[in-house]
């Protein structure tokens, strides 16, 4: 699946119209979530994942959004399931990533 981009004006749309959502929170200027992308781009094609939805959002042009999961450094993960924050995290580790992800199920 791919990832999708999304910012405050969809942001809520995104997560009430899928049931397990996982949000990379980056910006442009961050070394780390620059190097994260194509894992987080490889999780997102593995078929163990394949229920579930991925989003990009700046953390710096989105507030909002950024505010809903309590982001306090970057890269910041959030997983969402039925609308509601499960578990959000500053780390750049993939385990703690997939570990995220697999708590949805």
């Amino acid at each position: 699946m791919s990832i999708q981009v999304a910012t405050d004006s969809d942001f809520n749309e995104a997560l009430a119209s899928n049931d397990k959502v996982v949000v990379k929170y980056f910006a442009n200027w961050c070394g780390s979530c620059k190097l994260f992308s194509p894992k987080f781009k490889r999780l997102s094609n593995d078929e163990r994942f394949a229920e579930v939805t991925f989003l990009d959002v700046n953390a710096e042009e989105n507030p909002e959004a950024r505010k809903q999961a309590g982001v306090n450094s970057l890269p910041f993960f959030a997983v969402f399931k039925g609308g509601k924050l499960v578990e959000g995290a500053a780390t750049s580790l993939e385990p703690k990533v997939v570990e995220m992800i697999e708590s949805l199920s």
